[in-house]
């Protein structure tokens, strides 16, 4: 039930950022949340941790051709709008050398901080450009229109839960991974934000993935990146909450 009508409506859920890049980096060895601390200068592409509230900009999230995420990003960043692309880090050896690369962590989607009518027309338009439709709305299906109660409004993400994960995904560790529902157990109500180490400040919920103990943060339904391992005592509880041993 999806509907490229002009009809923009919010729902209040919550993603990549730069270039894929090579460097010599050495690396350190989850939706819920208000908005975090600022971070960085880490994050780059024109897109602030400490996103600014707009009354008529949000957060929107688009479904990007498979495999064109970067192409995306310089179509939209070409016409002047800010958009995210999260980054996953990994560890390789090249001749030698302990290296980090960088690769997007989601292949078909791309986060863009515009107005509804910005964002329709980057959809509307895009295909001239780049061959193909490269660019089209994701949907909400969790809420309906209001003026039309058979058909779901664009997905939005709200700033704080957008803050939450850039600061996630601009943390250069490759443990920090995407997963799916069937990868992780959550304990109900587990609601945390971490105190302590490079996670400090994460806001998310405590789930065991593979045998470790780690913060979840989920944006919307099957958009869920993990952390790395997270000890019991560097973790506050949001609520009351049984932390697993």
């Amino acid at each position: 039930m999806e509907d490229n009508t002009k009809q923009p409506l919010t729902a209040d859920a919550s993603l990549y950022n730069g270039q894929p890049t090579d460097t010599d980096s050495s690396c350190p060895s989850a939706r819920f949340t208000s908005c975090t601390p600022s971070v960085s200068d880490d994050v780059k592409g024109g897109v602030s941790v400490e996103s600014v509230p707009n009354a008529n900009r949000q957060w929107f999230v688009l479904r990007v051709s498979y495999g064109r995420v970067l192409k995306a990003k310089e179509f939209v960043e070409a016409k002047g709008l800010e958009s995210y692309v999260p980054k996953r880090y990994k560890a390789v050896r090249k001749q030698g050398k302990k290296r980090i690369i960088t690769d997007p962590l989601l292949s078909s989607f791309l986060f863009v901080h515009a107005t509804y009518s910005q964002v329709e027309a980057l959809c509307r338009n895009n295909n001239a450009s780049v061959g193909r439709a490269l660019l089209s709305f994701y949907y909400d299906h969790t809420s309906y229109r209001e003026d039309a109660p058979d058909k779901n409004p664009p997905l939005t993400i709200s700033d704080s839960a957008m803050d939450n994960f850039i600061r996630l995904t601009s943390i250069k560790n490759p443990h920090i991974i995407p997963v799916t529902s069937e990868n992780i157990m959550y304990k109900l109500g587990d609601e945390v934000v971490v105190t302590e180490g490079e996670f400090i400040g994460i806001h998310g919920r405590v789930a065991r993935i593979a045998g470790q103990q780690r913060v979840v943060v989920e944006l919307f339904e099957g958009c869920l990146v993990a952390t790395a391992y997270v000890p019991k005592e560097a973790m506050r509880k949001e609520k009351s909450i049984t932390l697993l041993d």
